[in-house]
């Protein structure tokens, strides 16, 4: 049993639904078997647990871990590659790359550097966007395994319109999917998502394919691409002439519902966002990767208006890191300059985004998100080296508000010293 002594902010309470920052400056959370069973002032967690082991954490902040709803595996060593649409990035950065973890050596390469590019930057739980090649996603559900993070992945499918060596059929596809299934969905912390890579890529065959893995293994998880581009669109409604928009091809699928993430939706329609929330899908944004591909302003006033569920993604590797605190002061920005209208972010609705939100997405608010008790203890430490800017910004903050928008404007995974997952130590 440990007592964490901490200055604390999280957001079990939505801030985009009138909820608040709850902070404390010296607040004790006690932990058992890396479950959360008191959250109290110091002197009583001491009086009720005298033999705790006491973890002073007070010189920084504690934070929940982070959830990042849409990072792709394979793009990790493809971060950078900047200038480029989205249809060609994937042409002349990305697929080659992906197409190098066909070879199992390099693909257990791939996940070593993915994992700890998570981990380092306080990402605890995601939805991984997979591989095209099946033992590459079984070699990343092992190393995952081994770390500890909560990670939802499946296969990459698609069809036509990759290279060859990325391509697959019904068949292969659902002998493939359904392996992975049966070896690592619900072991320990990982599940699996059916992940036709966008319907770009995927004729209505293979997606219908993957809309019946959905119904024949009830619990698991769909995730794809959503309006990023309008090229990407213009040529979905060429392959799925008979798809009443994009959101539409997923649908007829049996791929849409509440264990549905879909990445970007820059440029949806509002049946579509209507669609998605009666569905109860999420919107993963993807702030610098919409910025980098230069795909657009993401609507966030449009996606709440209408009731879908929003949360953050890293996108790795067209968003350029891991960490969250640079997506969602990106977030920030993008709103304050959207032409058409944003909305005007606090720091607390940026701390929702990067956890309770993405909890909330993944299925697993009743265990990750806050620090709440009850709850298992994923959880971020952050812990600047004195005089840097972080630490200065900190130490001159006019309140706990101020002070979260300070480690997401100047926060970096160097500043997060310390991360937990279900109470194990994944870094510091």
């Amino acid at each position: 049993m440990q007592i964490y002594r901490a200055r604390v902010f999280d957001t079990p309470t939505d801030p985009f639904a009138g909820g608040g920052l709850r902070s404390g400056s010296d607040v004790a959370i006690v932990v058992d078997s890396g479950r959360i069973v008191a959250r109290t002032d110091f002197a009583t967690a001491r009086e009720r647990h005298p033999y705790a082991e006491v973890v002073d954490l007070r010189a920084g902040v504690l934070l929940p871990g982070f959830v990042d709803t849409h990072v792709h595996f394979p793009q990790v060593r493809a971060i950078g590659h900047l200038g480029r649409p989205l249809l060609d990035w994937l042409d002349e950065c990305a697929l080659p790359e992906e197409a190098k973890l066909r070879d199992d050596a390099y693909a257990a390469g791939v996940a070593t550097d993915f994992l700890t590019g998570l981990t380092s930057a306080g990402t605890t739980s995601a939805m991984v966007f997979g591989s095209h090649f099946a033992t590459a996603v079984d070699i990343l559900f092992g190393a995952a395994a081994e770390v500890g993070l909560r990670m939802t992945t499946g296969l990459v499918t698609s069809d036509r319109n990759l290279p060859e060596v990325l391509l697959t059929d019904v068949d292969r596809s659902v002998a493939e999917s359904q392996q992975l299934i049966d070896d690592w969905h619900g072991r320990g912390r990982l599940r699996f998502a059916v992940t036709p890579r966008f319907s770009f890529s995927a004729g209505p065959e293979l997606l219908a394919a993957g809309g019946a893995l959905v119904a024949d293994n009830p619990g698991i998880w769909v995730t794809s691409h959503l309006n990023e581009n309008r090229d990407e669109i213009a040529g979905v409604a060429e392959i799925h002439p008979e798809a009443l928009d994009y959101l539409d091809t997923y649908d007829r699928a049996g791929l849409l519902g509440e264990r549905t993430i879909l990445a970007h939706n820059v440029h949806p329609r509002d049946r579509e966002l209507a669609r998605m929330a009666e569905a109860g899908a999420a919107a993963a944004h993807c702030p610098t990767s919409n910025s980098a591909l230069a795909s657009g302003f993401f609507p966030l006033g449009r996606h709440l208006d209408a009731g879908v569920r929003v949360a953050l993604g890293s996108d790795v590797g067209a968003g350029n890191g891991f960490c969250l605190l640079k997506e969602g002061v990106q977030a920030y920005f993008m709103q304050q300059l959207d032409p058409a209208g944003g909305v005007p972010l606090t720091s607390t609705h940026l701390l929702h985004l990067a956890t309770a939100s993405g909890a909330a997405a993944l299925g697993l608010d009743a265990e990750v998100g806050d620090l709440s008790v009850g709850k298992r203890f994923d959880a971020v430490y952050v812990d600047p080296v004195a005089g840097q800017p972080l630490a200065v910004g900190l130490d001159y903050a006019e309140s706990d508000e101020d002070a979260l928008a300070k480690i997401f404007a100047l926060g970096t995974p160097a500043d997060l010293t310390r991360v937990w997952i279900d109470g194990e130590p994944v870094k510091g």
